[in-house]
């Protein structure tokens, strides 16, 4: 088992996403969505930006990984495709990606796929570099209601850009069993993502 702890510097509710009861990451992270095994967990901290870097926003325990055309496809996830005429939620839908006859990458218009009226290739490319998709309902989503890591699991915090996932036995023991309490009794979609205020 490993563990991924990152920080969500852009937390619309896009990567991750929290909603229709799966948190799923589709998009951004190609490292954790290449390396990720089913068993692993998957940490995202605040950001010094929003004075939050010692919350946490989110922990997901990878349960299922699918390819992009198989999410696409999947019945479950077809709320996770992105309507830009409904509510927040559904606006930042991750479930974008499909191909064409052709096999070239058809995008759905989204939050990633255009910034400013434009498209950007840059998100494409980096998204479809990892066309893996990490799944899960053992998880717990935090957004603007994030809680404080205690400080004596300070050592997992990723202080910039990138991941830690490099811990000894001992320290993942330690995140895991952290984990494993505060979602006793606390599973699922529990705040709003911070960048909606």
């Amino acid at each position: 088992m490993r563990i991924y702890s990152y920080v969500v510097a852009r937390d619309f509710g896009f990567a991750p996403n929290p909603f229709h009861g799966y948190c799923t990451l589709a998009t951004c992270r190609p490292d954790i969505r290449s390396y990720a095994r089913i068993g692993d967990w998957i940490v995202g901290t605040g950001s010094a930006t929003r004075n939050d870097k010692t919350k946490l926003i989110y922990a997901m325990k990878v349960e299922e990984i699918i390819d992009f055309e198989s999410y696409f496809l999947d019945g479950r996830f077809q709320d996770k495709k992105p309507d830009l005429t409904k509510s927040a939620k559904f606006n930042y839908g991750d479930n974008i990606y499909t191909k064409d006859e052709n096999g070239g990458w058809v995008v759905l218009d989204s939050h990633h796929y255009r910034e400013g009226g434009s498209k950007n290739a840059s998100n494409i490319s980096k998204d479809t570099s990892e066309p893996i998709v990490l799944i899960s309902q053992e998880f717990i989503y935090l957004g603007n209601r994030s809680i404080d890591i205690p400080e004596d699991l300070h050592f997992m915090i990723k202080e910039k850009q990138g991941t830690r996932s490099r811990f000894t036995t001992e320290e993942l023991a330690k995140i895991e069993n952290w984990l494993i309490e505060i979602m006793k009794d606390n599973k699922g979609l529990k705040g709003f993502p911070n960048n909606w205020f």
